[in-house]
């Protein structure tokens, strides 16, 4: 994408950022270095995110566009606007994407590995394919004429659906028309043919089905089938975004909008489907001008390119990094004294997550701890820190659980899992009204000596513990103890005023403190003290930070960020950012770490939590951020921003042009952060 096609002067758009970051993922999938597998998972991931961005944050400007309210004038158009850009960058990464598919189709037929359709099949192929639909579909798939259907939205978004085209040859003129969705939760998405002469051959269900048109309308005397997939994404109206001023929030969830919840607002479709077949799809989903309309590829919801089958070729799957078990962590040695001698700390997933596990499995058996408090988000299906937390409340300690209702997507599986607490008399506690608990704190209290607490940047979930880079710090330190004791104090009695000795928490005080701690190196610079600022994040959209870091850019400190995703600072303006430099990684594991460290004039104040730089997480989340103290532990985080800052192989320029050009650094020796960090921790394995 050409520079003068968008620009921002100084500030990107929050979801126009958004499309330059799944952009980033989308470019993974190009690179022939990136094993062969993965690529296929990268763009599954690609299609998986956009439909999510597409539920919630385009559903959230559709719904302001549509907003005449004369007070709401000003965010009416800058929602329009926006949609404008995002609809024309979906457009642009559209033909991109499926440029990608084809490509990567074309790489795997070079490595034996064929996805063939319904026109391709030897017949051999053919008869499985029958027999696969009578042992495995037959009786899953439930055809609906179009002339029976009154309304498509009532049916899920997360489906594909095939539009069906039928003519008899005694009446060619008058095609008929139904409606079928693919059983793809029952069957999945992939089926693998029987392997031929070293040959591995993989069918869409889609075609598959396609094959069995003809049993799946038997004796209905139908001549000619056509069939054309489409998918749609619906308004999933999780909730109305706090990043929006309160008097706009209430006038749109009181309804002074024309859109219904659930209503279709982005259909994606088979560019060969015929303007006849297109025309009552469209007439069912009542899409409007706001909405996404684009024609694609054959294939839809390419998010389940994530699951695509192996074929034993672990070959083109990124090799396996066991997890580092450290050596003080593991054994017969007490973790709770451990942690009481001093600072602990693990990076997952190079670290095993199982120290955490064993961390609470100790507390709940240990006789001497008195009670445990901790917060939840999101949990896995089989939450081995829920059973431990049962255990606990099983020996009589007293276990108090905060757990998140709105972690989007994940409300049916925290409900589910906070009812079996409560039936072991844990105090289940949902959030505080207002606001959303997204702290990842935990509190040992014992019957003598010094408590312990956790603090980490991602949840405590062992499914994200294998695939997120996270941060957690364990500690008996007094102060932070003390401060994370305050803050379940506040969630329990939110209107209580709190001090906080150490932390930074929000909605409290963390925006201030890291406004302070910016100030700091602008004095210090000024008065030619050592003066810096290095961030490891996922989103800065905030309009106070960004504009902070303009000014201690403009004041001359250096300023090196390392941003994942969302990111609404443009670098490179003479006088404002030129002394700004952001690189977004995306590897093998989603970069998911907050690391703060600002030079304080050579002490180099480090701190890690849960915040990310929005207004969401600065406003209207009840948030963690720690100091670290321990000398080897800053050592370590520094590690992490340096191999970031040195990655000339994932690493990519977050400027605000969309871009996204290869990070570039002085040594041209290539780098790669997430597999040197791995090289660094597998090293220290030993006890070294």
């Amino acid at each position: 994408m050409k520079k003068k096609e968008i620009c921002y002067k100084e500030y990107v758009p929050r979801d126009v950022s958004w499309m330059f970051f799944n952009r980033r993922i989308l470019q993974e999938a190009q690179k022939t270095n990136i094993p062969l597998l993965e690529r296929l998972s990268f763009l599954g991931i690609y299609s998986n995110n956009l439909d999510e961005f597409f539920r919630v944050r385009v559903a959230l400007l559709n719904r302001i566009a549509e907003c005449d309210d004369k007070e709401t004038r000003a965010e009416r158009h800058e929602a329009l606007e926006t949609l404008k850009v995002i609809n024309k960058l979906n457009s642009q990464y559209s033909k991109e994407y499926e440029q990608a598919i084809t490509q990567v189709e074309k790489d795997l037929r070079e490595e034996n590995i064929f996805i063939v359709n319904d026109q391709e099949l030897s017949e051999a192929q053919q008869l499985f394919v029958r027999d696969f639909y009578y042992k495995q579909l037959d009786g899953f798939i439930a055809p609906v004429w179009f002339s029976a259907l009154k309304d498509l939205t009532s049916q899920p978004d997360d489906c594909i659906y095939m539009a069906i085209k039928m003519r008899r040859e005694s009446d060619k003129s008058h095609p008929e028309y139904a409606l079928l969705q693919l059983p793809i939760n029952l069957v999945g998405r992939f089926v693998q043919l029987p392997e031929s002469e070293g040959k591995n051959f993989i069918m869409y269900i889609d075609d598959v089905v396609r094959c069995c048109l003809p049993l799946i309308f038997a004796g209905l005397n139908y001549t000619s089938f056509e069939a054309y997939a489409f998918k749609f994404t619906k308004d999933a109206e999780m909730e109305i975004d706090n990043d929006l001023r309160t008097g706009l929030m209430q006038k749109i969830s009181k309804g002074v909008k024309s859109r219904k919840r659930g209503q279709a607002m982005r259909v994606i479709y088979d560019s060969t489907m015929p303007r006849d077949v297109l025309k009552r799809v469209l007439g069912k989903l009542h899409v409007d001008k706001l909405d996404t309309i684009l024609s694609a590829g054959r294939y839809q919801n390419h998010r389940d390119l994530m699951g695509f089958p192996n074929c034993g070729r672990k070959d083109l799957k990124f090799p396996q990094w066991t997890p580092v078990l450290k050596p003080e962590l593991m054994g017969e040695t007490s973790l709770l004294q451990a942690v009481r001698e001093q600072d602990r700390f693990i990076h997952v997933p190079y670290h095993d997550f199982a120290s955490y596990i064993r961390l609470l499995q100790e507390a709940a058996v240990n006789k001497e701890v008195k009670s445990i408090q901790t917060t939840l988000y999101r949990l896995a299906r089989e939450s081995k820190v829920v059973k431990a937390l049962i255990n606990a409340a099983q020996n009589g300690k007293q276990v108090t659980v905060v757990i998140e209702l709105l972690a989007r997507f994940d409300e049916a599986s925290n409900i589910s899992w906070s009812k079996k607490m409560q039936e072991v008399g844990i105090h289940v506690i949902f959030g505080v009204e207002g606001l959303k608990v997204h702290s990842k704190i935990t509190h040992i209290e014992m019957r003598k000596g010094a408590d312990i607490c956790v603090v980490s940047t991602g949840n405590f979930h062992e499914g994200n513990a294998k695939c997120y880079t996270d941060n957690m710090l364990m500690t008996a330190n007094k102060n932070i103890v003390h401060d994370v004791r305050q803050v379940f104090n506040f969630i329990e009695r939110p209107y209580m005023p709190v001090k906080y000795r150490d932390l930074l928490v929000s909605p409290n005080e963390m925006r201030n403190k890291f406004v302070r701690l910016i100030n700091d190196e602008m004095k210090n610079h000024n008065v030619g003290k050592p003066a810096y600022i290095r961030i490891k994040i996922n989103h800065i959209t905030d309009p106070v930070m960004v504009k902070k870091l303009y000014e201690a850019s403009a004041c001359g400190v250096p300023i090196d960020l390392v941003v994942r995703g969302n990111c609404s600072l443009v670098t490179g303006i003479p006088g404002k950012s030129d002394t700004i430099r952001i690189v977004g990684i995306i590897d093998r594991y989603l970069e998911h770490a907050r690391i703060f460290q600002f030079c304080a004039a050579g002490e180099d104040k480090m701190f890690i939590g849960s915040a990310d730089w929005m207004p969401r997480n600065l406003n209207n989340r009840v948030e963690v951020v720690t100091p670290v103290y321990s000398p080897a532990i800053k050592d370590d985080l520094k590690r992490v921003i340096d191999f970031a800052l040195r990655d000339n192989m994932q690493g990519r320029m977050v400027d605000g042009t969309g871009r996204n050009l290869p990070w570039q650094t002085e040594d041209p020796a290539p780098f790669r952060s997430q597999e040197e960090l791995y090289k660094v921790y597998s090293s220290h394995s030993d006890g070294k």
